[in-house]
């Protein structure tokens, strides 16, 4: 038998959402990576603002931005909470592009699941702009990077 613990079960192994209202709120940080790959031609056209759909990289961090705040709506057992930051950054390499979100609040329960959200919606924003163009893009290595605060305290992925 395991030690793995799912919090999101009941006793029956229902899923439930987990009562965190015994919790005292904390400053909680969350940070996550993807990456969108695509031909090198994409990501000139990219760089020079080239798209014909307009900006890619503005309206992925807004697309980032907005998701954070709406993870609760899409993922089911997610509690809603008050996200007190949000930013998301992109790195244009070669063949690819780098999306980064940073997630803050001040809660009871982390945001994770925020940070993860806004990076994939971030991803997924830059494939509909640029896809006329690339349908061959792939979205890869979405990971939580990092995580503060919360009983489980400090949380960091080594560098692989």
């Amino acid at each position: 038998m395991s030690d793995l613990e799912f919090t999101h079960l009941d006793p029956m192994g229902h899923a439930r959402m987990v009562d965190v209202t015994p919790k005292d709120p904390t400053h909680r940080r969350a940070v996550a990576r993807c990456k969108v790959f695509m031909k090198p031609e994409t990501t000139v056209a990219i760089a020079n603002r080239e798209v014909k759909k307009g900006d890619v990289l503005a309206v992925a961090r807004v697309a980032g931005i907005q998701a954070a705040k709406r993870t609760s709506d899409l993922i089911p057992l997610c509690h809603p909470l008050l996200v007190g930051a949000v930013s998301v950054s992109f790195d244009i390499g070669d063949d690819h592009v780098a999306v980064e979100a940073f997630v803050d609040t001040v809660d009871r329960t982390g945001v994770e699941m925020e940070a993860l959200h806004a990076c994939s919606t971030a991803a997924l924003t830059i494939y509909d702009m640029c896809k006329s163009a690339d349908r061959g893009m792939t979205i890869g290595e979405l990971a939580l990077w990092e995580k503060t605060g919360g009983r489980s305290g400090t949380y960091r992925r080594l560098e692989e």
